[in-house]
Parts: C-alpha cells; sequence; structure tokens
C-alpha cells in the first residue's frame, strides 16, 4: 500500500482552504498542513506553525527544507520533521502550494502524491478575497497574475487533477479529489 498525501495547487482564493475542510468533513485523516511561517507580522496562525530564524536556519543546515518560498513579506517552509509528524499521527496532509516548482520540490518526499490544480478567475479571486475580508486584496490580485504566469512552465504531469472551482462547489471539489486519490493508491482509504 503507498502513502497518500494531496497538494492543492492555486492562486489565491481558488479554494483551497475551503476544499482541505470539505476533505477533512469527508475524512478526518485529510489534515490541511500546517507550514512553517517565519512571519515579519505573524498576521495569520491558525494555518501555520510559527518558526525562529535561528529554527529555519537549523532545518536547512541539518538539510530538512523540503520547499521555502517568500509571499506577503513571510517565508513559507514545508519542512521534513513536519511531514513526518503528519503521516505518524495517521493523516492524509493537505499542503497548499502556489509555485510550481513547490509541486516538484515535494516529490523529494517519498509518498503517493496526488498533486491538484485549483483554478478561479481573476475576478473571483477578487470577490472572494473582499468578501472574507482580506485587507490586502490587490496583493492577493498580483500573486494570482504571478500564478498565472507560473503555469506556463507546469508540464502536462505536474497534476493528476484540474478542478476549476467557479464551476464546482467545495464539496463537490474534495468529492472528485477523495475519488481520484482512492483509484491513485489503488484502495479503499476508509
Amino acid at each position: 500500500m503507498t502513502t497518500p498525501a494531496i497538494i492543492l495547487y492555486g492562486p489565491p482564493a481558488a479554494g483551497k482552504d475551503t476544499i482541505t475542510a470539505a476533505l477533512h468533513q469527508l475524512d478526518p485523516r485529510y489534515v490541511g498542513f500546517g507550514k512553517l511561517k517565519l512571519a515579519a507580522e505573524h498576521g495569520d496562525t491558525t494555518r501555520y506553525r510559527l518558526a525562529s530564524a535561528s529554527e529555519l536556519q537549523q532545518l536547512r543546515a541539518d538539510g530538512l527544507v523540503i520547499y521555502e518560498n517568500g509571499r506577503y513579506g513571510n517565508r513559507y517552509v514545508v519542512d521534513r520533521p513536519g511531514l513526518d509528524a503528519a503521516f505518524a499521527a495517521g493523516q492524509i496532509p493537505v499542503v497548499h502550494m502556489g509555485q510550481v516548482v513547490g509541486v516538484r520540490a515535494l516529490r523529494a518526499y517519498e509518498v503517493d502524491w496526488l498533486p491538484v490544480l485549483l483554478w478561479c478567475s481573476r475576478e473571483a479571486t477578487s470577490t472572494r478575497a473582499r468578501l472574507r475580508g482580506s485587507i490586502d486584496v490587490d496583493a492577493r490580485l498580483t500573486v494570482w497574475d504571478e500564478t498565472l504566469q507560473d503555469l506556463d512552465i507546469a508540464a502536462r504531469d505536474d497534476f493528476a487533477l484540474r478542478i476549476h472551482t467557479d464551476h464546482h462547489q467545495p464539496n463537490e471539489a474534495a468529492l472528485l479529489i477523495d475519488a481520484a486519490l482512492h483509484r491513485r493508491t489503488g484502495r479503499m482509504m476508509k
């Protein structure tokens, strides 16, 4: 049997958090992976594990950083110990990514990744960001533009599944992802 994990790639407000919650409703083993966050300002700490500069430096020195990127003035890290802990707890981690190189970097952690491209229109990103009270809508639209450009380097096999979240409700998207993961791993998950 293979060990499953999910990557949700997409622009801001494409539904990564909402679909992760819908997946968790289907099966509580689906859990949003809390990336390490080295923040200029702490902001959202509910989805992240806060780290200090010295902790990040030690992880780098020990070769335990799988992927690291900067966005919104912060550093975000997918770390090997964090993934190890998720799998040890029996979870199916759902990792949110916004860069194709990050999707590819996660393959260094050898599990059966199901990479999913979530997409929505720029207008949907703007509307959703405003509705959820984002104070940095312009920055999120800039990232939407960057994500569209980022897809220029994507290969056909970078994503096993593509879901346009303007056309699918979160529970529908979760069912599609769950079914794809079942097919991919060749077993029933429950």
